[in-house]
Formats: C-alpha cells, sequence, structure tokens
C-alpha cells in the first residue's frame, strides 16, 4: 500500500453551530467528558508547539493535567528546550487528537507559569520514581549514554533515601489561555466540521471554517 492511499472516511457525528456552548471552555468540558467516556487511551495527550528566538517551531507532546475557565495546564521542566523556548516566546499552540471520536481540538494562547504552591501541590502528587526523575534529568540536555542517566537516577535513591523528595526549582507547571479554541469534526468527503472561537473585547467570536 502506497502512502498516498492511506485515508479514512469519517462518518460517525456531526459539529452544527446550534449544537455547541457559546463559551468554548464549557465546549471543551463536554467533548472531554465524551473523551473520557470513550476511554480513549492516554486522553490527555497533546501536542505542544513553540517557537524559539529565531522564528523555528517545535512540538512534542505532553500531558493536560487540569483545565479551568483561565485555560490548561501542563507541568514540565523549565530548563528544556520547551521551557527555554516559552521563556522568550510565551506564544504556544496545543492540538488534541481523538481518533475513536474523530475530532480535533486546537488551541492557540499565551503562557504563564504557575506559582509554587501549585507546583509543590502536584509534584507531591507524583509517584515517587518520577519524582526522582525529574532530579535525574537536566531535560533536553546532551548525555554521554543512557548508563549516565541510570547512575544520576541512583544518586537521587540514595539522596532522598528516608526523606521527602521536595520539587527541583527548576520544574513546574504551565497554563496556556486560550486565545482562539477550534473544534474539529471529522465528516464525510473531507467536508469537515470546523468551529473557530476567537477572543475578542466582548467575550468569544464563534465562526464556521472551510475544511
Amino acid at each position: 500500500m502506497s502512502i498516498g492511499s492511506i485515508r479514512k472516511e469519517y462518518r460517525l457525528q456531526s459539529l452544527l453551530e446550534h449544537e455547541v456552548n457559546p463559551d468554548p471552555m464549557q465546549q471543551f468540558g463536554t467533548w472531554w467528558q465524551q473523551a473520557i467516556e470513550s476511554k480513549i487511551e492516554e486522553v490527555n495527550a497533546m501536542t505542544l508547539a513553540t517557537v524559539n528566538a529565531e522564528g523555528h517551531p517545535s512540538a512534542r507532546i505532553v500531558l493536560l493535567k487540569d483545565y479551568s475557565e483561565q485555560g490548561f495546564v501542563f507541568f514540565t521542566n523549565y530548563e528544556s528546550r520547551k521551557g527555554k523556548e516559552m521563556a522568550v516566546n510565551p506564544h504556544v499552540g496545543l492540538v488534541f487528537f481523538w481518533k475513536e471520536l474523530e475530532r480535533q481540538l486546537r488551541i492557540e494562547g499565551m503562557i504563564s507559569k504557575l506559582n509554587a504552591s501549585s507546583n509543590d501541590a502536584y509534584f507531591q502528587s507524583r509517584p515517587e520514581q518520577s519524582k526522582l526523575g525529574a532530579w535525574a534529568s537536566r531535560q533536553s540536555s546532551v548525555i554521554a549514554s543512557r548508563a549516565q542517566l541510570e547512575t544520576a537516577y541512583q544518586q537521587q535513591v540514595i539522596a532522598f533515601e528516608g526523606k521527602e523528595i521536595y520539587r527541583p526549582e527548576y520544574w513546574g507547571g504551565y497554563l496556556v489561555k486560550p486565545d482562539l479554541i477550534e473544534f474539529w469534526q471529522g465528516r464525510e468527503g473531507r467536508l469537515h466540521d470546523r468551529l473557530e472561537y476567537r477572543k475578542n473585547e466582548n467575550g468569544w467570536q464563534l465562526d464556521r471554517l472551510s475544511p
């Protein structure tokens, strides 16, 4: 089979203006609950796109850890590539793709760091191995070998033996405050439904986009 011949026809659902909530975060909540009920594996996996000071983009998968009317939350190492890029350019993009529901969500917005108490609370909820890993890994930095990483991890196991594993200062959370959210529902014949909410001075403007 050639790559060009790979395709899927979308027929599950529609997305019409009268069916959606005028508040995109409320609409996200509806779709999120439906995704949870569909038992999608790693339903909180989302692509995070960042841009560096030279205008070069990069993207990777991160995990949504919370959402509210304020926006979307994830956690990472501030000294990672994405952390450094967000420090110089706070404009980011997020994408969810829930293939089981034939749905995509595209989000654009501004990033800001969470406060220390929120970071500490989430860090303490993590499994012990993940907490130790945050100390052992200098994320995105070059290392000589896998053995070097495993040695660094064992050093942290020894260092924290019998002690509380507290949060490194270089690790914490971000809030993506959206100014654009697009809901995409696959439709037959590639005539997909695309509804875009764009933030303005009066709230949210809802428009249909051509597929």
